[in-house]
């Protein structure tokens, strides 16, 4: 065999193996959407109630057996019955919902039962649906099916997990706008307007004799630009996602014995820091977490900052650690002690403090103030506390939610539509595609390689709905890996 032919047979081999692991992956995935799975909806500690839901063919029977019925439960009606497991043995009273295929999460029948919430009944009942040949579901499994079943697209479908973990009112807010479907209905509206000017240019290319507008017509060119456009300004809401995620990254700074440790406890109502009359005894940082209107905030204390002269080595590493903090927060809390002179701060860090994103939080304000800490960095906005009294420091929060939402760091006003880093890679590529297909089209480029660039827009903008990825399990599976159970 020559080179060139085991060249050729070992690439026609690798190509067989991905398709027959792909081919393996897509009959293990139908497989498993055809049996009935089953999960508590509800956490397991122990409460009230449980709630557990079953989605798959064996729904309808399993009611019917479990609760000793003569037929199948009436679809949408809630009954109550007493579980008996397939021994006949009583587990518990319950209440029980059956829905029919197509009217439910997953667009499978399923049955959600209720019933108390001690663990050792919710065990039971899920022993005694895989005794009657249900299995247990794992991660995101029923989300999964109802965007197989085409019940949520991809978009959707993450905004399922986004409600389970808000933790803020904005947070709630954008995750609500996903699982309502705005990002997919404008995704398709854009996909229809690509659509066209990409069916202008198809027609051009199949009947170039006829009497269709020229290729380079500034109409298409003008319309692709203002696509890119509104693609890329809607992949720049993605930098507001950790914040609304994992809270609005906030340190409080300042110099030594500002009282920015008692800030701290005072915001969180505990005592979470030490606090020491004795100047630079913080030396690590340490974040809490706490709500400033509708905002969730990570907020950090950190080592007093004063210039390095008199500072001890445990002391310098100290500020070093508060100056990588301060440079990667989202905002600053500068305490000051508005009883004593003006602190002097070094140099990088007033630079900090400069750029806008920081307030100035005037501590001890219990007493007399110094004249001179009006002049200290006067474009910054400021808020009067006494961390011992507790004076001020409902305003100060108040503030900060009205800082936080002139839209630098929080969505301005009421929480806008909120795309993750997913979304706005896609966004990204599609729009760089889109702008560069107009510039190339404005200079003359063939029709035939416009078509080309357009449609992998598409296929990017496909991959924010799952439309165009449906096929890829291995995404799938890592995506709804990060679901909860019962999810």
């Amino acid at each position: 065999m020559s080179p060139e032919d085991k060249k050729f047979s070992n690439n026609t081999a690798a190509t067989a193996a991905a398709d027959a692991t792909d081919a393996a992956t897509t009959d293990a995935a139908a497989a498993a959407a055809t049996e009935t799975i089953v999960a508590p909806a509800t956490p397991t500690a122990g409460g009230a109630l449980a709630v557990l839901r079953l989605s798959g063919p064996l729904c309808g029977r399993v009611a019917k057996e479990a609760f000793g019925r003569t037929a199948e439960p009436l679809a949408r009606r809630a009954y109550t019955g007493v579980w008996r497991d397939t021994a006949g043995a009583e587990v518990d009273r319950c209440v029980f919902v059956f829905y029919a295929a197509g009217a439910s999460y997953t667009g499978e029948p399923a049955l959600e039962v209720s019933c108390h919430g001690n663990p050792l009944i919710v065990r039971r009942i899920l022993a005694d649906c895989t005794a009657r040949g249900c299995r247990l579901a794992g991660p995101g499994e029923f989300t999964r099916r109802a965007f197989a079943n085409g019940r949520l697209d991809l978009s959707q479908a993450e905004a399922v997990a986004d409600i389970v973990n808000a933790r803020s009112e904005d947070a709630l807010a954008a995750a609500r706008r996903l699982l309502a479907g705005e990002l997919g209905r404008k995704v398709a509206a854009w996909a229809e307007r690509l659509l066209r000017t990409l069916a202008g240019l198809e027609a051009y290319i199949d009947f170039p004799e006829e009497d269709l507008p020229p290729e380079t017509q500034g109409g298409p060119v003008a319309e692709l630009r203002t696509l890119a456009g509104e693609l890329a300004a809607t992949a720049e809401t993605a930098k507001f996602a950790a914040g609304l995620r994992d809270g609005v990254a906030t340190v409080i700074a300042g110099a030594p014995n500002a009282g920015k440790s008692s800030l701290l406890n005072a915001l969180l109502g505990e005592e979470r820091a030490l606090v020491s009359d004795e100047p630079g005894t913080t030396r690590d940082f340490l974040s809490e977490y706490l709500n400033a209107g509708a905002h969730r905030i990570r907020i950090t204390d950190t080592a007093g900052l004063r210039t390095a002269a008199g500072a001890g080595a445990l002391e310098r590493r100290g500020m070093e650690l508060a100056r990588e903090q301060i440079e990667k927060a989202d905002f600053c809390l500068l305490a000051v002690d508005a009883a004593a002179p003006p602190p002097e701060l070094p140099d990088w860090a007033q630079a900090a403090f400069a750029h806008g994103r920081a307030m100035l939080v005037l501590n001890k304000s219990d007493l007399p103030a110094n004249p001179l800490t009006a002049a200290l960095l006067p474009n910054l906005p400021r808020a009067a506390v006494s961390a011992k009294t507790g004076a001020g420091l409902p305003e100060l929060k108040a503030r900060l939610a009205e800082v936080l939402e002139r839209g630098e760091i929080v969505p301005a006003g009421d929480t806008g539509l909120v795309v993750n880093a997913r979304h706005a890679d896609a966004l990204r590529r599609a729009a760089e595609r889109i702008g560069a297909t107009a510039e190339l089209l404005r200079d003359g480029m063939p029709a035939e390689l416009a078509a080309g660039t357009l449609r992998d827009a598409l296929d990017a903008l496909g991959e924010i709905t799952g439309r165009a990825a449906v096929e890829n399990e291995r995404m799938l599976d890592a995506l709804f890996a990060n679901f909860c159970i019962g999810k």
